[in-house]
């Protein structure tokens, strides 16, 4: 089968994250290092005794795709303009009632609210796997990932703007297998389309990382993300009284003294022994002033030393 550059393609750069392979979450660090890891497989020194044909279309593809995709989304304004276009598209497309082309879109939307986020990244990244190892299936790997974005979008309308990630949900594997498709009995095909189980270990280890963040943000006083991070934590694990006990104690921190009673009883519930929540509950419970004020002047010193255990 001869391949051959299509002129169709310059329309996907309204998504230059499908075009590059990233999820609509990766940070400028994750971009760049995607960019170029794209960059040196289409690089022409690869291809000299390639076909004629071959090495046009790689050229193609790295001049008029995925450079320009990445112009477009390492520019802080750009990057915002197209995000908030593709969200607007998708949430039409929603609207609309429009079908979904690819079985995996499809396969994201009916996903558990719980296993949105790991299920997305993990699909992205089997496709973006094969999308420049595999140029046969370069077209199918980009459209596939055009439909993940807007999925994706339409899931999490509503939702404040996230934050950009450095790392996705699961380890990057070091060498791009050539055909995942065939790498993993545990994988399904729909329509030559790979679909990754979601794999229910991952909602756990990507919880556990939001949380280190959280710890992260309150050792600096970064209140306001700590809440954010804590609160993806929770929605991915709500079973761990960690993550309560220290979103109680920001909240303590920011005065909201309701939220952290709430949060400090549930993780006493899903864990009685919880030092952070025993020790602080009191002063959320005891309207007495002067205890407030007693903790306060502690909590810090306290926490870093429940940190360091």
């Amino acid at each position: 089968m001869v391949l051959e550059y299509s002129t169709e393609w310059q329309n996907w750069l309204i998504d230059p994250y499908a075009v590059i392979g990233v999820p609509v979450t990766a940070d400028a660090q994750r971009l760049m290092k995607r960019y170029r890891s794209v960059a040196k497989l289409l690089h022409p020194d690869r291809y000299i005794q390639a076909d004629p044909a071959l090495r046009e279309l790689v050229t193609q593809l790295l001049t008029r795709l995925v450079n320009p995709a990445y112009g477009k989304v390492k520019d802080e304004v750009s990057q915002k303009e197209i995000l908030v276009l593709i969200r607007l598209q998708a949430q039409q497309a929603d609207k609309d009632g429009a079908d979904l082309q690819t079985a995996v879109a499809r396969s994201l939307k009916s996903q558990p609210v719980e296993s949105v986020d790991s299920f997305y990244e993990q699909q992205v990244s089997a496709f973006s796997d094969r999308q420049y190892t595999d140029l046969h299936f370069f077209s199918e790997a980009t459209r596939s990932l055009m439909e993940l974005n807007a999925v994706y979008f339409q899931l999490k309308h509503g939702e404040p703007t996230w934050r950009p990630r450095r790392t996705g949900l699961m380890p990057t594997p070091s060498t791009p297998q050539s055909n995942p498709s065939q790498s993993s009995h545990h994988s399904t095909q729909h329509s030559g389309q790979t679909i990754v189980p979601p794999d229910q270990t991952s909602n756990h280890l990507y919880a556990r990382r939001h949380y280190d963040r959280a710890k992260h943000y309150a050792q600096t006083s970064g209140w306001k993300e700590a809440i954010t991070e804590l609160k993806d934590a929770i929605r991915m694990d709500a079973s761990c009284g960690d993550y309560h006990s220290l979103l109680g104690f920001v909240y303590f921190k920011q005065n909201q003294r309701g939220m952290a009673r709430v949060h400090f009883k549930q993780a006493l519930k899903l864990n009685p022994e919880d030092n952070l929540a025993k020790r602080f509950l009191p002063h959320v419970t005891d309207d007495r002033a002067s205890a407030t004020s007693d903790a306060k002047g502690t909590e810090k010193r306290k926490l870093f030393g429940f940190f360091g255990r």
